[in-house]
């Protein structure tokens, strides 16, 4: 048997309701006025079904609710999709399973009874720890009710991670560093911190076209993101990936599924897989996906074979973001062809001789330099398809 289609596994279940839409979010998420709950947990056992139908003899090594706010599923909601994942699949030692939660005094009443039902890890959208920004932000909770959250969060769970979103408009370096200082003094294993980008779509993105948010411009954002590099690595949680830092040990073994380009199945609204060569989405809006449950037990919109030029491609995209990098000869293996054929050697020579990417031997990796440049050298390296 090939070794591939016995590998753990990864699965990502996508809750998509949330109590307000954030004006910078582009996700798959949705204001509803009720949610039959009894109905939404069949469905998505039925879509979990599917996948573990389509994966025998692969075992779970990380689990991950998203949203949408997962934390708005009832305890029993989660237990039942732990219990029937546990029954399909069966778990690896030490699985990961994760939940994203809001930090509500409303949601964090609920930590403990998720905490027992199998969760060990929870990821905190704390966002910023300022009011004004909050606020700009479109955040329910302030600071105290933020804080609070992360208190309880850390009382019920093996493992904490939060969120906070910089480069704000307006936002002063110094500013910054006093909020990231106070962040990093929580004591939590896994921080997140992106800059904030204007999505298409998104409230923001109607703001920004009329001149109402001006983010900060290249220079002040090359600032911000330098020091942020360098204060969480002097604190012991360096970016093990461009805008993830965590402690030795702590990184997030879920997201590193999709980084590492590993195998996993996705449900829910909206959700993406990869398994087996093939790439996996489910309808996106709610009211489709439980119409395509209802007609054929599972989610699914489209299911496409990848080649093997299109899965190097997306290995090294995804990888090239890990401080880690990439395996070439994996690569290659994927593409099925040479590493030459994936990759501009002349482009990628002018980059490690400006100290901007490092290549030893079968192992490519972007310098901690590059990484503030990664959106313009990714193009430049990577070969598009003839």
């Amino acid at each position: 048997m090939n070794p591939a289609e016995t590998a753990p596994l990864a699965l990502y279940v996508h809750w998509p309701f949330c109590v307000s839409k954030c004006p910078y979010c582009d996700f798959n998420s949705h204001v509803r006025d009720g949610v039959d709950q009894a109905a939404w947990r069949a469905a998505l056992l039925a879509d979990l079904a599917h996948e573990a139908a389509l994966t025998p003899g692969r075992k779970l090594s990380s689990i991950f609710f998203g949203g949408g706010t997962p934390s708005l599923m009832p305890p029993e909601t989660v237990a039942a999709i732990l219990r029937a994942a546990e029954d399909s699949w069966g778990f690896t030692e030490g699985v990961e399973i994760t939940l994203e939660a809001n930090p509500s005094s409303v949601e964090a009443a609920r930590f403990a009874d998720i905490a027992s039902v199998g969760v060990n890890r929870v990821s905190l959208g704390l966002q910023a720890l300022d009011n004004d920004a909050l606020a700009f932000l479109g955040r329910a909770h302030d600071v105290d009710e933020g804080l609070a959250a992360l208190a309880t969060a850390q009382a019920a769970f093996e493992r904490v991670s939060f969120d906070l979103i910089y480069a704000r408009p307006d936002q002063r370096l110094d500013h910054w560093e006093a909020e990231l200082k106070r962040a990093l003094s929580f004591g939590t294993e896994h921080l997140s911190l992106y800059q904030l980008t204007i999505e298409p779509g998104t409230r923001f993105a109607t703001e920004a076209a009329a001149g109402r948010i001006v983010v900060p411009d290249g220079d002040t954002a090359a600032d911000l993101f330098e020091a942020t590099r360098a204060m969480t690595a002097t604190a012991g949680l360096p970016a093990y990936e461009i805008s993830n830092h965590a402690r030795a040990g702590a990184e997030s073994r879920h997201n590193l599924v999709y980084w590492r380009y590993q195998d996993y199945s996705g449900i829910g609204p909206g959700a993406h897989g990869r398994r087996g060569g093939l790439a996996t989405v489910r309808r996106k809006k709610p009211e489709n996906w439980m119409a395509a449950i209802d007609r054929n037990q599972h989610g699914i919109e489209a299911e496409d074979a990848l080649g093997p030029r299109t899965r190097a491609t997306e290995a090294l995209l995804m990888g090239l973001r890990l401080r880690e990098g990439v395996d070439l000869a994996r690569i290659a293996a994927l593409g099925e062809c040479s590493v030459a054929a994936l990759i501009d050697e002349k482009a990628l020579g002018l980059l490690v001789h400006q100290g901007l990417a490092v290549q030893s031997q079968d192992r490519l990796q972007i310098s901690e330099a590059g990484m503030l440049l990664l959106d313009a050298i990714l193009p430049v390296i990577v070969q598009s398809e003839a």
